[in-house]
């Protein structure tokens, strides 16, 4: 019988990282060529479907093909996202409507929902206990960079080439990351390929968070947040998660296993995933928003600004790993925590007065408490299940996350919006309020600021870095129920075994063993 082909460790990680790398970009390499699409493809109306479709999509993808890789293995459902990925891309670029480029984005995010959790179930198979925490590192780092990178990219691709280009760049990286993974990449087969699919709580699962995508990204621009559409949404996905759970108790080989929130270390992961979600996304939208606002600056630089926190999260995220085998879990992680607390607390403090240079500070200390989870978050996860749940517990750590995100944009930006009002009618009593904006977003107009007299202008400023500065004080709630799940990590860490291998007998605290006759 011919022997089982080793995987070529280097050229593997290249074609993780350049489908990792992709993935990532395309939920804000958009965001700069919107206005070209726009004025090319019309659909005002329709836009912001062009970043929900793909959030949505990716968001129900995740705990789905993790689920799947685990089954039938990780490297034929990698290859099937990078395909989906790419074919999405393909027809993203040929689209002569909103409409249409709305269904191709939500394809691109089926495909995208497959390449992150299974990328990380990778990295955790090919590398020995040891070495998973800086590779974890270097691979949570890609999240920063494409933060960065993705509004850049779009506004070059958009200024000097033309828009299509923001996708058909995917299709060259894209056929490289495929050739490596397929020629490179020789895993083992699964050991529980006879389990069934199951079918009943995909279905409910996907309607579920459907739902509850669709209340939170419609709430407050296409419906009002009290309106019966919206109410419908969240009832629905409420009802949906409770059919979800009966099912998934019931089901041989449940998409989600609901027995791993029994382990203390799962759950808090997942908590940690959660609110650490929530606060990137929260730095990453008004900071932005401050300085193109406030200091009056361009699309350009407000994108720049983010550069020192991206930069923060890739050094720590590359520290968070290395000291993954002399520390456990909650003791790393208890420095970021405190310093997303203290930089949280600091950016509550920012007004028209506020010099740059010390934003940027701020924007360090968040960046390097943001991080440290990437790497420790992984391993301290996937440490309480067994091989056969790896890719599930990777996907749900993307889920969580993202999932995160979204509720973070959501409920922050209704605080945000709140705030600015009540402030410009503080600070512009009588008819004065009547020259504010209806809509805030119109601040950022360089036409609407040469119409405002100046005086006016001053203070409808300030209102917005108030409002912005109001933000971050809520966030510090945020920033505390993270400290909270930091805590809740106990006292397990890496376990680093002589002979590369868990001993026998030595599992973790509240490890849930593999699988008997298809149930956990």
């Amino acid at each position: 019988m011919e022997a089982k082909k080793k995987s070529n460790i280097p050229w593997t990680v290249t074609g993780l990282m350049l489908a990792l790398l992709l993935a990532s970009l395309d939920q804000t390499i958009v965001s700069t060529a919107m206005p070209t699409i726009l004025g090319e493809l019309g659909g005002l109306d329709q836009f912001v479907w062009v970043f929900s479709a793909y959030l949505i999509a990716n968001v129900v993808a995740m705990p789905i093909f993790g689920k799947l890789g685990d089954m039938y293995g990780r490297k034929l459902f990698f290859l099937i996202g990078l395909v989906v990925f790419m074919i999405g891309s393909a027809l993203c670029g040929t689209s002569d409507s909103m409409l249409q480029l709305i269904i191709y984005r939500a394809i691109q995010g089926i495909g995208g929902g497959a390449l992150m959790p299974i990328t990380f179930a990778i990295i955790f198979d090919i590398f020995p206990p040891e070495k998973r925490g800086k590779m974890q590192g270097l691979f949570g780092a890609v999240f920063g960079i494409s933060s960065v990178l993705g509004p850049l990219a779009g506004a070059y691709f958009t200024d000097y080439v033309n828009w299509q280009w923001i996708f058909y760049i995917n299709l060259p990286l894209g056929v490289l990351s495929l050739v490596f993974i397929s020629l490179c990449y020789h895993p083992a087969l699964p050991k529980n390929p006879n389990q069934k699919i199951d079918w009943l709580g995909t279905l409910v699962f996907a309607a579920a968070v459907i739902s509850l995508m669709l209340g939170l990204e419609l709430g407050g621009k296409e419906y009002a947040w009290g309106s019966a559409t919206i109410i419908g949404f969240f009832v629905a996905a409420a009802a949906l998660l409770v059919l979800f759970y009966q099912v998934e108790r019931r089901a041989s080989a449940p998409i989600v296993p609901f027995q791993l929130f029994r382990s203390k270390l799962f759950t808090a992961s997942m908590g940690v995933s959660f609110f650490y979600g929530t606060l990137m996304i929260s730095a990453a939208t008004y900071i932005p928003l401050f300085v193109q606002g406030v200091f009056q600056g361009s699309a350009t630089s407000a994108g720049l600004v983010l550069t020192p926190m991206m930069l923060g999260v890739v050094a720590s995220s590359a520290i968070g790993g290395r000291f993954l085998a002399k520390a456990s879990y909650r003791n790393i992680m208890l420095g970021s925590a405190v310093l997303l607390l203290i930089s949280t607390i600091l950016l509550g403090t920012v007004s028209v007065e506020t010099p740059r240079w010390l934003i940027t500070s701020y924007m360090v200390l968040l960046g390097l408490g943001i991080g440290v989870q990437f790497p420790v978050i992984s391993m301290s996860s996937v440490q309480s299940v067994s091989f056969e749940y790896r890719g599930v517990v990777t996907s749900l750590v993307s889920f969580f996350r993202t999932i995160g995100s979204a509720v973070g944009v959501t409920v922050l930006g209704a605080v945000q919006s709140f705030a600015l009002k009540n402030r410009i009618a503080e600070l512009l009593p009588g008819n004065s309020s009547a020259q504010a904006p209806a809509n805030p977003q119109v601040l950022l107009s360089e036409q609407f600021r040469q119409a405002v007299p100046k005086p006016v202008l001053e203070k409808l400023t300030q209102s917005l870095a108030d409002s912005i500065a109001y933000v971050f004080q809520i966030s510090i709630i945020i920033a505390i129920l993270g400290f909270i799940f930091v805590l809740l990590l106990g006292k397990s860490r890496l376990e680093l075994p002589s002979g590369g291998a868990r001993k026998p007998g030595k599992a973790d605290e509240g490890e849930i063993p593999a699988p008997q006759h298809g149930h956990i």
